[in-house]
């Protein structure tokens, strides 16, 4: 069983292209995961940001794009990232089954469906307070230990901490998905790294990340 613990970070479709680029060149080789979610790039220019991060050599197998298959598709990227308005992650599935597919869920019963649907993990959350969803209530850790017994794996979303890190994986989660607790700071190398050595702590390892 692979104890790895996955870092996943999502772009917050704020900064500029090449902004993003300069940090994602620093922290790529401390992320498992890069979710590219840029909701207002055509599809033209959401295939430039990749082909930026290819020429500064961060890998194809590290990339996922939100939502636009055609993009992941044509970039090679490794997978997509799938939300309620996407196409359905068993289509997608039945005919690129090349591609790695997440499935952003909110409930127990959605990552049920998910598994049903043919989904490689699923993306739980916001599980505690978050900037990103002002007003609406977390869903917590004990519901994130529901989600967790599911046969498949969970990477949690929203509001997670270098500090409550260990709490989530501890309620199962195989990974934690970060936006505003990397790319937001004055200086997301050092978050970066503060994110990856409470991974390894918190899943057993000790070896600090330098």
């Amino acid at each position: 069983m692979n104890s790895i613990k996955e870092l996943h970070i999502i772009s917050n479709g704020k900064m500029s292209i090449e902004q993003l680029r300069e940090i994602l060149i620093n922290i790529h080789p401390f992320v498992s995961v890069i979710h590219l979610r840029e909701k207002q790039k055509t599809a033209k220019e959401l295939f430039e940001v990749v082909q930026l991060l290819m020429y500064a050599n961060i890998p194809l197998s590290k990339i996922m794009i939100n939502d636009r298959i055609d993009v992941a598709l044509v970039t090679r990227a490794v997978g997509v990232q799938l939300a309620f308005h996407s196409l359905g992650a068993s289509v997608v599935k039945d005919h690129f089954p090349q591609l790695r597919i997440g499935c952003s869920i909110h409930s127990f019963e959605e990552g049920k469906k998910a598994i049903l649907d043919g989904a490689d993990y699923v993306l739980f959350g916001h599980i505690f307070d978050s900037k990103s969803k002002p007003g609406t209530p977390p869903r917590g850790l004990e519901e994130l230990k529901r989600v967790t017994t599911l046969d498949i794996p969970v990477i949690a979303i929203g509001g997670i901490t270098p500090e409550n890190t260990r709490k989530v994986l501890d309620a199962g989660a195989k990974g934690i998905a970060v936006m505003s607790g990397v790319l937001d700071t004055r200086d997301p190398l050092t978050a970066v790294k503060a994110y990856a050595n409470a991974l390894k702590i918190g899943g057993g390892k000790s070896e600090k990340v330098l």
